[in-house]
Order: structure tokens, then sequence, then C-alpha cells
């Protein structure tokens, strides 16, 4: 995510791309150390404990540390601009439940999308963005995935985010994710 007023990214990481239009904050962990570091000519803001992981051990140069609620409040710009929401987004919150175990430190915000964003997007006011009707598809003008079912348009989101400078790496991860016992389809939040 591209920093405002800065040449400058927050590394943030999703197992479920479709939810990336639906961005409306980022959140890291307010007790965390976090750093602006330069790696192969970008500048990047990520957790500390993650660097050596995510850049690779010697890949970096730490410009700054900052504790996660150095980082509340931090601008960036959106993804995607399928929305224009009335309600203040697209900024750094900060909430315990983010850990160092996976990732990057820094987790994308969609509170239509889990219990965890909806319980920070409540607590921080952010709003409620619903890109996805009742059949799981992308609804009219969410540009090339309209009509497509949600987990279908991973593919196309991750191209589109790698064509514009935008994608960091996009690793396969297996994760726990509910499924419909009698038809075995994904459920949606």
């Amino acid at each position: 995510f591209q920093v405002k007023g800065e040449d400058a990214f927050i590394l943030a990481w999703t197992t479920t791309p479709w939810t990336l239009p639906s961005n409306v904050a980022l959140c890291v962990n307010a007790a965390e150390d976090y750093v602006k570091v330069e790696s192969k000519g970008e500048t990047y803001y990520l957790a500390a404990a993650l660097c050596d992981t995510v850049l690779g051990e010697g890949e970096y140069t730490v410009l700054e540390t900052y504790k996660g609620a150095g980082l509340e409040g931090k601008e960036y710009e959106p993804l995607f601009d399928f929305v224009s929401p009335k309600e203040k987004c697209w900024y750094v919150v900060c909430d315990d439940y983010v850990t160092l175990t996976d990732g990057t430190g820094v987790v994308h915000i969609a509170p239509s999308f889990g219990e965890d964003d909806a319980r920070v997007g409540q607590r921080f006011g952010l709003p409620f963005v619903q890109l996805v009707d009742d059949r799981g598809r992308f609804k009219d003008g969410c540009g090339e995935i309209t009509g497509v079912f949600c987990k279908d348009a991973d593919k196309w989101i991750l191209k589109d985010l790698a064509g514009r400078g935008l994608l960091f790496k996009a690793p396969p991860f297996t994760h726990s994710y509910p499924f419909c016992w009698r038809c075995d389809t994904p459920l949606l939040y």
C-alpha cells in the first residue's frame, strides 16, 4: 500500500485477495516494534520481527523504528477506486489481535468480511464496504470483476496488483476456511 506523501509502501498481507477491493484500513499491533526499511531500492514499513523472513536476512537497512502505536493514523492510497466512502478510511489502526507469526505484522481490514475486521471497523468508525452480493459475486461498479464469484477473482486481483507494481509477493498459504457441510462451497461473511 503506497503511503500518502511518501515514496514508501506499507507491506500488508492477506490470505483472501478478493477482500482487497473492500479494504478501508491497515492494522498493526500497538505494542510491537515496526520499522521503516530500505530494500532493493524500495522503502517499506513492516514488523521488525518479520524483516528477515519477508525481505531476506541482510537484504535491508533499517531507517526508522516505531512501536505500532506510532504508525496509527498514517494514511495510504487505496488499491482500488471502486468506492468513495464518506467515513474516514485508508489509514493505519491498532489492535492486539495482530500477531507476528505470519505475514508482515500488518493486516488489511475489510469490515464486511471477517469477525476481527468487523470489530476493528466498529471500534474506529470505519466504513462497511460490501462489494460482494448475497451470491458471492462482485457488484456493479467493480470493473472487470463485476459479476465474478469472489473466490474466482483472486487471480485477477493478484495479476492486476502485480501489473501496477503493488504486489510484493503472492506465496501459497494454506489456512482454515469455512465450507458448507452440505455442498462444500466456501462460506462468506
